[in-house]
């Protein structure tokens, strides 16, 4: 069967109603932007915009991101995150993982006044130099593909730019940081997986990963891979978090990691508080999800004011600077960045209330002695040199490989 055949095939069997949305427009040619890009890689604000709508272009007073707050920030580019809660694994992953792709579009095509949606470094620029603000897309749990190829293909022509391998659970073919290994790291099918991102230039994240997983990941990888929100083990211990032999391997390999704002992965006083809370408010989540079972609005509305009751110890926003400075002594200043994980968090520190504060960051920096270009890095510039790289290799293996063959979902095991 020709292959693009069997792709349209894929999506109509996946999702009849997003088969056809769109094909994403060739960039036009722009003026260059400024140099200086500011880029966040990672926030859960479609998650919160499916649970309850609202509008992107007023200043609101719930959540961490809106587009004025985006423009009061300085932020020139946001991957929103397509996250597809572990629950879809094997059980409908493909469908909601269109399902919030299509909702990331439409955040964007509602305020054109404010923001593009862009694929591509050439895109971020463009959208910068239009005084408007870019939006990505990034796929949060590998099991979105339902071990297939073919849908990681669809996904990255419906505008996807990056995909965390794994969420909290480990896949049927990557192990996660936060479950019980099952394939000692990546398996064959893993493998296939990370290297068809290289040919199609989706960057590689490995935020989530086991250990093993991110060193078969540096291993495998034909391209510099990202850490889009994973902040300094060394700092604090959350399993997630990056040792100091990681960020040094992320180095060689020519990628960038970049911090994540949430208390418990940045202090290890907040992360022993959280686990206390989670067991002291056992019975009271088991209680929502059996009023809840599919974990909907109910189950996320009580959660969110159980979490509000019983709140975590009060971290300074400056920590997130701590653990910059710590993984650029580690891997170097070309090699760290920020991935806010904002809209995706239950607390932030104090000071970083929302996407707004960014500019306490920047002048923290600077306090500490930081040059201006280096500043520039660690705010964007890093990441769009690692996304451009990923881009260039794209283009020279696409010349010499074709696509890999279709793969069914039991060859993944």
């Amino acid at each position: 069967m020709p292959k693009r055949v069997a792709l349209a095939l894929l999506l109509v069997a996946v999702t009849p109603i997003y088969a056809a949305r769109r094909v994403v427009k060739p960039v036009p040619k722009v003026a260059a932007a400024p140099a200086g890009i500011t880029v966040d890689t990672h926030a859960d604000t479609p998650t919160q915009f499916l649970d309850h709508p609202f509008d992107l272009g007023a200043l609101n007073t719930r959540g961490h991101f809106d587009y004025p707050r985006m423009k009061a920030g300085g932020l020139d580019a946001e991957f929103f995150a397509a996250y597809v809660p572990a629950k879809y694994a094997n059980k409908g992953a493909a469908a909601f993982c269109l399902k919030i792709m299509e909702t990331i579009h439409e955040m964007a095509d509602a305020c054109p006044t404010w923001v593009r949606f862009a694929t591509s470094t050439a895109g971020i620029k463009a959208a910068v130099a239009g005084n408007r603000r870019a939006i990505l897309i990034g796929i949060e749990g590998g099991h979105a593909i339902e071990d297939s190829l073919d849908v990681l293909r669809a996904f990255y022509r419906f505008g996807a730019r990056y995909m965390t391998l794994t969420h909290t659970n480990t896949n049927n073919w990557a192990d996660s940081s936060g479950d019980e290994p099952t394939h000692n790291g990546l398996t064959p099918f893993g493998k296939d997986v990370v290297l068809e991102m290289n040919r199609l230039g989706m960057l590689v994240d490995v935020s989530h990963v086991s250990d093993k997983t991110f060193y078969d990941v540096i291993e495998v990888s034909k391209a510099p891979v990202i850490a889009s929100h994973s902040s300094s083990r060394a700092l604090a211990s959350a399993p997630r978090n990056m040792t100091d032999e990681m960020l040094a391997a992320l180095s060689k390999n020519g990628g960038v990691a970049m911090v994540n704002f949430y208390p418990a992965f940045l202090s290890d006083e907040v992360a022993k508080a959280s686990k206390a809370r989670e067991e002291k408010l056992k019975p009271e989540i088991a209680a929502l999800k059996a009023k809840d079972p599919s974990e909907g609005a109910v189950y996320e509305e009580g959660l969110r004011a159980l979490m509000a009751a019983n709140p975590l110890p009060k971290v300074s926003w400056t920590v997130i600077v701590d653990h910059i400075d710590h993984m650029v002594k580690v891997a170097g200043i070309d090699h760290v960045g920020i991935g806010s994980d904002f809209d995706g968090i239950p607390e932030v520190p104090e000071g970083m209330e929302d996407i707004s504060k960014l500019p306490a960051i920047r002048a923290e920096l600077k306090r500490r002695g930081y040059a201006d270009d280096d500043v520039r890095k660690i705010m964007g510039e890093n990441f769009m040199r690692v996304f451009g790289e990923v881009e260039k290799i794209a283009k020279e293996l696409q010349t010499k490989e074709p696509a890999a063959a279709p793969v069914i979902p039991s060859a993944a095991k």
